[in-house]
């Protein structure tokens, strides 16, 4: 970004001045005249002198002056912006703060078809990949990374400084990874996206992580548990203290569920705190804390705080350490009913994961109410499904009797589902129970095989056993059973 010519080029205004409240009035030889609508930062006038690379002088002028100025320069640079209907950054955020546009309009118009892409594509993640001659832009649909668009590599940098401007970035920091949110808003959705940067050796990899906030209301019901699960869980959560854990790899919806859980016990009777990293969902009545680690606001060192708070019900986004086990345990012990999630195959595994950080089997057996594990398996398209018996081949794979699904159901690709024939996702639950007999399988220090067949005599459906009801309903395919299940 350079000046020439006289005149500064399109990219240094819109991107540097025009967020700053500042605008061109005049240049001379060797310097330039900067009107601003307030006093710029030391940080904001060492920035502008930097890029601009000669003398620059600040003279404080009215909104309107500014306002003038830069309506001058945008017709000046770039008449057709000038012209341009502003409907195509609606949705971005206040008018104010996009009156900014921090490049040429196809730029704008680009990334507002890119998010809509996404939108129509019920996609949870938007990744900007630059690549040697091309920028890859892909999202994560239903679980699995589909490509929307390749562009040209030479526009890398104007979209990455387009998102960087919406999430409030540094954009002119290029060498360290930064985090940031997008508060959008298309038709009557509210959008809260989640951008990440990482400086990679092709360019800046951007992702955006999207957040509905119209999907607040979580029912339980509406997540896919079977009839048997729903019950046991709902009793489960609604006792008065213990440990109930969440059990599965990212991606597998526990987020979800814990939400759904707080939504369905959140009353004016209790008190409920949640640490996490990060929240994902701002909900009415409870209490929420972000993870903050350049602070030194840990999972742990937050709930060292919270306990004090004279709270009923604890939510941890995750166990991750020896120090947060044991508080949440000991939370547990003492009358408090604590969610916390951790990243194991099944349920059986959270025990053996809990010991090997180090936490005391008969601490794990006395405070655990429940296991729940969970996974998430694409859903057939009901606009293009059909119905279609079980191969021989699928029925090896699975280990079933080709007899016993008779008809399942595929999708055959449409528009509605971009061809895949999966529209939306359905969850698979493994809800292991405490008991007697579990409770002194875990303090003897069985290991998770002989827990989780414990489990299985005692009525436990494993995530496979629920995949393939699913699979008999027609809500899934066999193809989903194998990539998200494995055989026991």
């Amino acid at each position: 970004m350079t000046a020439e010519h006289g005149h500064l080029t399109l990219p240094i205004f819109s991107q540097l001045l025009e967020p700053e409240g500042m605008a061109p009035a005049q240049n001379f030889s060797d310097s330039w005249e900067l009107v601003c609508n307030r006093v710029p930062s030391i940080e904001s006038r060492a920035k502008v002198r930097f890029v601009i690379g000669e003398q620059v002088n600040f003279r404080i002028g009215n909104t309107d002056e500014v306002a003038r100025l830069i309506k001058h320069w945008r017709a000046e640079l770039s008449p057709e912006i000038a012209d341009q209907d502003d409907a195509f950054v609606s949705g971005f955020g206040d008018e104010d703060e996009f009156a900014d546009m921090d490049s040429e309009a196809p730029i704008i118009r680009l990334v507002n078809h890119l998010f809509a892409r996404a939108l129509d594509l019920n996609a949870s993640d938007i990744h900007f990949e630059p690549t040697e001659n091309h920028l890859e832009v892909r999202c994560r649909v239903d679980g699995i990374m589909t490509r929307i668009e390749k562009l040209p590599i030479k526009i890398q940098s104007a979209v990455a400084s387009r998102l960087k401007l919406m999430a409030k970035l540094d954009i002119g920091e290029k060498r360290l990874p930064q985090d940031g949110r997008i508060d959008y808003r298309i038709g009557e959705r509210e959008l809260d996206m989640r951008v990440s940067t990482l400086p990679g050796v092709l360019g800046e990899s951007v992702v955006l992580r999207i957040l509905d906030r119209s999907d607040l209301n979580i029912e339980l019901a509406e997540l896919g548990m079977p009839e048997k699960v729903l019950k046991d869980y709902t009793r489960v959560i609604t006792q008065p203290h213990g440990l109930i854990l969440i059990t599965g790899p990212t991606g597998s919806g526990k987020t979800t569920t814990l939400y759904g859980t707080l939504e369905k016990i959140n009353d004016e009777k209790h008190k409920i705190i949640t640490v996490e990293d990060p929240v994902e969902y701002q909900l009415d009545g409870i209490t929420q804390i972000q993870v903050n680690s350049r602070i030194g606001l840990s999972f742990a060192s937050g709930l060292r705080s919270i306990v004090r708070q004279d709270p009923d019900i604890l939510m941890i986004g995750e166990i991750r350490d020896h120090e947060t086990a044991e508080i949440a345990i000991e939370s547990a012990l003492t009358g408090h009913l604590v969610f916390s999630t951790l990243h194991t195959n099944d349920a059986a595994g959270a025990v053996t994961r809990l010991q090997d950080m180090g936490v005391e089997s008969y601490l794990i057996s006395s405070s655990l109410l429940g296991i729940q594990a969970q996974r998430l398996v694409r859903r057939v398209c009901t606009n293009c499904s059909e119905t279609v018996a079980l191969t021989e081949d699928e029925a090896l794979v699975l280990d079933v009797s080709k007899d016993a699904y008779p008809a399942i159901k595929r999708g055959t690709g449409c528009e509605r589902c971009g061809g895949t024939g999966y529209r939306g996702r359905v969850g698979l639950y493994e809800l292991l129970m405490m008991s007697d007999e579990i409770r002194h399988l875990i303090t003897s220090g069985a290991d998770a095989n002989k827990i989780r067949q414990q489990g299985v005599r005692e009525g436990m459906k494993t995530l496979r056993e629920d995949a393939l009801e699913k699979l008999r309903s027609g809500l899934t395919t066999p193809e989903e059973v194998v990539r998200v299940t494995r055989a026991v």
